[in-house]
C-alpha cells in the first residue's frame, strides 16, 4: 500500500515539473520579445557575417536575447539567420521570431526616369545589399554590352521602369538577369516589328522614347509629340529636341540635380553628342530611362503632318502643334510672352 502510494506521489510531483518545465518553455516560445516602438522592422542580416555581426544585427530588436539564445538552444541550433532582409512584428515572441528569421522577405525593387546609368544604379543601391561598384561593374561588362548590341550610353534601355521582386542580398548578376528576362520579354516579336517598319532598332526606339518622355508628361500626347519627330527623321531634319539641350547642359556641367527650366539660344550651341539641335539624328544613347507608355507611343505614333510643337499656354501641359514655321512662330511666340509674364528663367 505504501508503495503504491509513493509512486503515485512520484508521478504527481512529475507530472507538477513537467508542467512548471512546460510552463517555462512556453513562456520562452510565446512570450512578447521584441524591443521596438515601430508596428515592425526588417533586420538586414549581411552576405558573409560573422556569428557576433548576426548577434549584434538582432540584439538591438530584442528585449531579453539570453531567452532568444535559450529558445534557439532548446531546437538545437544558434540564435543566428542566413544573409537576407528579414520582417519582425512589434510584439513578437522568440517563436514567431525565429519563425521570421526563417524567411527571407524579398524587396520591391522600383525605379523610373533616370536620366544615367550612375543615378539608376544609385537608386538600385539604395533598396539592396550589393555595392555601388559592383552593380556598375557587373551592368558595364563588355561581353554583356556585346551580347545585347548596346553600350555603356544606352544600356540604360535594357532597363524598363516597373517593380521587380528580388531578394535584398541577391546578387549584381542576378538583378541584371532579372531586368534582361523583363526587357526581353517587354520586346514582343509584335514591338520589333514595329520598330522595324519605322527602320528603328529597339535602343533606337527607346532613346527617342525618352525624348519624348521628357518632352511631355502627358501620356495622351506622347503618341502626337512621337509622330512628329517621326516626321522630322523622314525630313531629314535635326530633331531639335529641347529635353536633349538640357541633357547637354546638365552633363557638361556634370551636374544631374540642377533643375532648368528653359532653354535659351545659347543653349542650343552646346557642343554635346546628344544636343539634337546640333547633331542629326537619334542620339546614341538616352537622356531619360522611357517608361513602357512612352516606348509605345513611338512604336504606335500618330500619323500626321505635324513637323512643330511647343508649349500650350492654353492647355498647360499638352502642346500647340503646326505643320509649317509660320504657324510654330506664332505659337512660340505666345509661349515665350507667357514665360517672360511668369519671370520663368
Amino acid at each position: 500500500m505504501k508503495v503504491n502510494k509513493l509512486v503515485s506521489y512520484v508521478a504527481v510531483l512529475g507530472i507538477c515539473v513537467a508542467l512548471i518545465f512546460g510552463f517555462i518553455l512556453y513562456k520562452k516560445a510565446f512570450t512578447p520579445n521584441t524591443n521596438f516602438s515601430e508596428k515592425s522592422v526588417y533586420v538586414h542580416i549581411p552576405t558573409n557575417a560573422t556569428y557576433n555581426q548576426i548577434q549584434d544585427s538582432l540584439k538591438k530588436y530584442v528585449k531579453d536575447y539570453e531567452s532568444l539564445q535559450s529558445f534557439y538552444s532548446k531546437l538545437g541550433e544558434q540564435a543566428t539567420a542566413a544573409p537576407g532582409r528579414y520582417l519582425i512584428e512589434n510584439g513578437n515572441s522568440n517563436y514567431r521570431i525565429v519563425k521570421a528569421l526563417r524567411r527571407n522577405v524579398p524587396v520591391k525593387l522600383t525605379f523610373n526616369n533616370q536620366e544615367t546609368l550612375e543615378k539608376f544604379l544609385q537608386r538600385v543601391d539604395s533598396q539592396v545589399e550589393p555595392d555601388l561598384a559592383d552593380l556598375y561593374q557587373t551592368f558595364t561588362e563588355p561581353a554583356f554590352l556585346q551580347e545585347m548590341g548596346m553600350t555603356k550610353d544606352n544600356v540604360l534601355a535594357m532597363c524598363i521602369p516597373n517593380t521587380y521582386e528580388v531578394y535584398w542580398n541577391a546578387t549584381p548578376l542576378k538583378i541584371r538577369n532579372i531586368l534582361q528576362k523583363e526587357y526581353n520579354r517587354f520586346w514582343t516579336n509584335e514591338r520589333k516589328e514595329k520598330a522595324k517598319v519605322l527602320n528603328l532598332s529597339p535602343v533606337q526606339v527607346a532613346s527617342l522614347a525618352a525624348i519624348v518622355q521628357k518632352e511631355t508628361a502627358k501620356v495622351d500626347e506622347r503618341p502626337r509629340v512621337a509622330g512628329a519627330y517621326l516626321n522630322r527623321l523622314k525630313s531629314d531634319m535635326l530633331l531639335q529636341a529641347d529635353p536633349t539641350v538640357v541633357y547637354a547642359k546638365k552633363a557638361l556641367t556634370n551636374d544631374f540635380d540642377q533643375v532648368i527650366k528653359r532653354v535659351y539660344l545659347k543653349d542650343l550651341t552646346l557642343d554635346h553628342p546628344f544636343n539634337t539641335y546640333k547633331y542629326k539624328g537619334i542620339p546614341n544613347g538616352l537622356i531619360t530611362m522611357p517608361d513602357e507608355s512612352s516606348i509605345d507611343a513611338v512604336l504606335n505614333a500618330e500619323k500626321h503632318n505635324y513637323i512643330y510643337f511647343c508649349a500650350s499656354v492654353k492647355r498647360l501641359g499638352y502642346h500647340e502643334f503646326a505643320t509649317n514655321l509660320q504657324e510654330h512662330a506664332q505659337n512660340r511666340d505666345a509661349y515665350t510672352k507667357w514665360l517672360n509674364a511668369k519671370n520663368i528663367n
